[in-house]
């Protein structure tokens, strides 16, 4: 084992301290130009066996890795979901909200799928927690507690699944979205700022897939 490898720790510690479930959270997709933020959601109960082999944080893990494990964590996670905040959505609310917006669209469709999420118990990577003010205005019913760990997505199996999720998700939309807007790369860039992402930008203009307020001004014209 590596200082990269998730464990189980503290999904069994919350277990033991009375949590009925834990939802692994995680976000891909926000410091992207272009496309949604992806908030992943990967619920386990007490009995959570053994992790797929090899599961890490998805940024430390090739795409084609990513997509192997992906119907894997698929399978080990009794209920998983991925919510969206389109590129407008960022743009209007910024990204905070957005991700928050996202979340609770996830927590929306497990509760949709009858999974009591008021009893579990979220890790959210990460120090700041902005999924707790996202919640304010749903109904009990659909409101967890969450606690922060910086570098869950490293360390916590939980939330590498749920990076894993989130990421495999949001490529293939980005894959699928090149061929309604070609020329951004984003069959390998994914949305996301780079030399030649910005050059196509300032040759074609942006897209309304593009983040417009995180452009540099020049490149809106």
């Amino acid at each position: 084992m590596t200082a990269a490898d998730p464990t189980l720790r503290m999904e069994r510690g919350l277990f033991r301290d009375g949590a009925a479930l834990v939802i692994g959270v995680d976000e891909v997709g926000r410091g992207a130009i272009a496309g949604p933020v992806a908030v992943g959601l990967g619920v386990f109960l007490p009995d959570v066996k053994r992790m797929p082999k090899g599961l890490r944080d998805s940024k430390l893990l090739s795409e084609q890795r990513r997509e192997e494990l992906h119907p894997e964590v698929l399978a080990w996670a009794p209920h998983s979901a991925v919510g969206l905040a389109s590129n407008a959505e960022v743009d209007t609310l910024g990204i905070i909200a957005g991700l928050g917006l996202a979340a609770v669209r996830g927590i929306e469709a497990l509760v949709a799928a009858g999974v009591p999420v008021e009893a579990a118990v979220v890790v959210l990577d990460g120090s700041h927690d902005w999924l707790t003010p996202a919640l304010a205005d749903c109904p009990d019913t659909s409101r967890p507690r969450v606690v922060t760990r910086v570098k869950a997505d490293r360390d916590c199996a939980s939330v590498a699944a749920a990076s894993v999720l989130a990421k495999v998700h949001r490529d293939r939309l980005m894959i699928d979205a090149d061929g309604v807007h070609p020329g951004y790369e984003w069959t390998s860039n994914k949305g996301y700022a780079s030399a030649t992402h910005y050059a196509a930008i300032d040759r074609l203009g942006a897209s309304a897939l593009h983040r417009w307020s995180w452009l540099k001004q020049p490149a809106l014209f």
